[in-house]
């Protein structure tokens, strides 16, 4: 019974055409091992022995979207720069459709987290203020006429500064809206079909 739910399940997400809009950016990771204490100051060597990179944010949720079947879209700002590029790279081997307005004044969002013996030992954040950029519309807007939903994860980076725009213009083309919200303002998505919020943003 329950192979039969899945099979459906999977039918049902393999014909639906899901638009996301959002603030996307790369996870590294640098696996090491460390066995020494610096001369320099009281901090471990770590001796980096592998990289790996996973997508974070607005293209985590594009992925596991893609993963569940359906047919995706993916709208950003990135940097135009070498992780920008990356991020696209492997969005496209998941499958996703990318759309990224690419920007020469800042860089691609991306978290560094230096790892040994399997324990986090610092987290390096790069990013720039995505606050002055407006989103460009005409992208979204031509995806509407196709979609069937659309949902719009904030990291509250910047893209979706103008997200009560977007959710107009989804709601004048009769497409459901579903909202991965930041922080505790939820006035803002007013209009919206649905909110997703975790359980800190609904408390």
């Amino acid at each position: 019974m329950m192979g039969n739910f899945s099979q459906n399940f999977s039918k049902v997400f393999s014909k639906a055409k899901v638009l996301i809009v959002g603030d996307v950016m790369l996870d590294k990771y640098y696996h090491g091992s460390t066995t020494r204490i610096s001369p320099e100051a009281p901090v471990p060597i770590v001796k980096v022995s592998d990289e790996e990179y996973r997508l974070g944010g607005a293209a985590n949720v594009a992925k596991n979207v893609a993963t569940l079947g359906a047919k995706v879209s993916l709208i950003s700002i990135t940097g135009n720069d070498d992780d920008g590029a990356l991020l696209e790279k492997n969005l496209i081997k998941a499958k996703i459709d990318c759309l990224f307005q690419k920007e020469k004044s800042v860089i691609t969002t991306s978290k560094l987290r230096v790892m040994a013996q399997h324990q986090q030992l610092i987290r390096l954040d790069f990013e720039d203020d995505y606050q002055g950029l407006k989103l460009s519309l005409d992208a979204y807007k031509k995806q509407l006429e196709t979609v069937d939903v659309v949902v719009l994860s904030d990291y509250a980076k910047g893209v979706l500064n103008e997200v009560g725009e977007l959710i107009k213009l989804a709601k004048d083309k009769n497409v459901k809206i579903i909202i991965d919200p930041k922080g505790a303002d939820f006035q803002k998505y007013s209009g919206a079909t649905l909110l997703t919020p975790n359980l800190s943003e609904f408390e």
